[in-house]
């Protein structure tokens, strides 16, 4: 999966409904977790069991829904206090891979604002 940059990627941290399609799914990015639906951003959900993953975003034109379903395993999902989670897109591909999203290995980012 890849997405240009500027591209976001929000995981909703609590179990969902994975019966929820499209129009679910893009009502509980509206209200639930008070994001644009329409934005082209990514919203990740995954089920109780952590053995399904959904993505949905827009596409210009219409909603998108990408799924995959694990016949063995689980996905890492992260614990956290808060509702949704941002990954950069990197990250959301070491979780549909079965990685750990944060690396404790990798290397740190460097945010400068000047060269010399």
């Amino acid at each position: 999966m890849f997405f240009p940059g500027g591209v976001k990627v929000y995981l909703a941290v609590d179990r969902t409904d994975m019966r929820k399609s499209i129009d679910g799914l893009s009502i509980m990015v509206s209200e639930s977790l008070d994001f644009d639906p329409f934005s082209g951003h990514l919203f990740a959900f995954s089920n109780r069991r952590r053995t399904m993953i959904k993505v949905l975003y827009w596409d210009r034109s219409g909603f998108c829904l990408w799924q995959k379903r694990l016949e063995k395993d689980r996905f890492r999902w992260p614990e956290s206090q808060e509702e949704v989670v941002e990954l950069e897109q990197r990250e959301l591909q070491w979780l549909l891979e079965g990685l750990e999203m944060r690396q404790h290995q990798a290397h740190d980012r460097l945010h400068y604002s000047t060269v010399f």
